[in-house]
């Protein structure tokens, strides 16, 4: 019999993900990850860990497995925590959810799993694994959208390896959340109701302003107005000779100074703010409110424009860097000079965009058919061919 160890996290998709996997004949433990202790960030009646802990450990009881908890503080405060502080820090915008599931979930746990003697790790995780054998008997796995598409949670694991994938269930892939929620239900699971966590990976939902500030210093700055314009590009549009000249034109962030609009307030932190952030600014008596269109951090200027339509907002280009560019189909990498169509998102729940890849010297363009809105350093961009996420990168 396969050993299967869930993540519990006392919610309900890992919950059912759980009584699945029972059902299917697997021997089934239930594991639950301790990765955060700081009470004083996180609003606490929202998801306090003990309570998903409690609830995890219900669950278990209920479905008659095994179940422990493991405390990952620890290396979670290494891996994700500090990274998060030092990436803000730096002007970008990080996406802790996507390295959590590469660093913790896929990498720490999954080894504490296998030391425990278990074939796989199984989340609660929308999204399907396919498996495709190759001529020489080896397999190559595939990471593929869930079927609930108003759920599909695969760009959360825009980051995985094929090795990962290899000891990976998603066992919820399948299922719509109506259908996990009614599994539940039939199955009088405590969290058949429970609402979706929502917030930083296993911290819950976090007043993010107190979160960083725990580390990097309010700092008073200017918010400034910039009007309809463009900014200021290094070329001008007709000036291409080759389409690396184009893409690295249309890859390119307008450039602000403070003479390039007016003074409209002030802000605690450039570093506090990212691109698209519409909350939190307190500047009022625009006609419409005020979008962040970048943020200055060496100077601690915060540039905004009026209405979700300014076209500080919009790229159709970014870039990914050969360190920062992760292929889950290795087979599928493009070689120098190469490229590839491909669907793309730049965020999750973002509809799926056409695009092109181009492989050039030094890493990767993404060139979207249209404008894409507040193209972030630091998230993720992730690129689909079909239900399958082949591959993703850091945006630069």
């Amino acid at each position: 019999m396969k050993k299967v160890i869930v993540g519990l996290s006392g919610g309900v998709d890992s919950s059912v993900a759980a009584y699945l996997l029972k059902e299917q004949g697997y021997e089934v433990i239930g594991l639950f990850m301790k990765n955060w202790h700081d009470d004083s960030v996180t609003i606490s009646d929202e998801c306090p860990w003990l309570e998903d802990s409690n609830d995890a450990l219900l669950v278990a009881e209920k479905l008659g497995i095994p179940f422990q908890t493991v405390d990952l503080s620890e290396v979670y405060k290494e891996r994700i925590v500090d990274y998060m502080f030092k990436e803000y820090e730096a002007g970008r915008t990080p996406n802790p959810d996507v390295l959590c599931n590469r660093e913790i979930k896929f990498d720490v746990f999954m080894k504490i799993a296998m030391e425990l003697g278990a074939d796989y790790v199984a989340t609660g995780h929308y999204c399907r694994k396919g498996t495709i054998l190759n001529k020489d008997g080896s397999a190559t796995f595939q990471l593929l959208a869930g079927v609930d598409g108003n759920k599909d949670q695969s760009y959360f694991l825009c980051q995985l390896s094929q090795t990962q994938l290899a000891k990976s269930l998603f066992p919820i892939g399948e299922l719509t959340k109506p259908e996990v929620r009614a599994i539940a239900a039939a199955n009088d699971l405590i969290t058949a109701d429970k609402k979706d966590s929502q917030g930083l990976c296993f911290i819950g939902k976090v007043r993010l302003p107190d979160f960083l500030q725990q580390q990097l210093k309010p700092k008073q700055g200017v918010i400034v107005e910039v009007p309809n314009t463009s900014g200021h590009y290094e070329a001008k549009e007709n000036s291409f000779t080759t389409k690396v000249a184009e893409l690295l034109y249309h890859a390119q962030k307008p450039r602000y100074a403070l003479t390039d609009g007016k003074v409209v307030g002030k802000h605690q932190g450039a570093h506090f703010f990212t691109k698209g952030q519409r909350k939190g600014l307190d500047v009022g008596g625009t006609p419409e409110p005020l979008f962040v269109i970048d943020t200055d951090v060496k100077e601690n200027v915060i540039y905004t424009g009026q209405g979700k339509l300014h076209p500080g907002l919009y790229r159709k280009t970014l870039f990914v860097k050969d360190q920062e560019l992760h292929w889950i189909r290795e087979d599928m990498m493009l070689p120098l000079d190469g490229t590839l169509q491909v669907m793309a998102r730049i965020r999750y729940r973002q509809p799926l965009q056409k695009a092109i890849l181009y492989k050039v010297d030094g890493g990767l363009y993404v060139d979207f058919e249209d404008k894409q809105s507040a193209i972030t350093e630091g998230q993720f961009v992730a690129w689909y061919q079909g239900e399958e996420l082949i591959g993703s990168g850091v945006i630069s």
